[in-house]
């Protein structure tokens, strides 16, 4: 089984955001913290089960260089990565 890592995009599966877009910001055992830099920004992610998301495995590319890199990235990052993923 892969491992889910911060930075990575996700789809949500359940609830009243099904289908929505968003980076994995934290992973805490079974719960994971997803963000979208707009409504869920890094202050206040969305927590979901492991269960209600699909992760995509795939890093943003800007902001797997942030993490490389150790430094923290912002709602506009998060925001810029979703968009360009999107339009693909």
């Amino acid at each position: 089984m892969k491992q889910l890592k911060e930075g990575m995009y996700a789809r949500s599966l359940a609830g009243h955001d099904k289908g929505k877009l968003y980076i994995v910001a934290e992973v805490s055992g079974d719960d994971i913290w997803l963000a979208d830099g707009a409504c869920r920004n890094l202050a206040h992610p969305k927590k979901k089960k492991r269960m209600h998301i699909q992760p995509c495995f795939q890093t943003a590319p800007s902001l797997e260089s942030m993490i490389l890199r150790h430094q923290t990235p912002n709602d506009t990052d998060i925001r810029y990565a979703l968009k360009c993923k999107e339009e693909l």
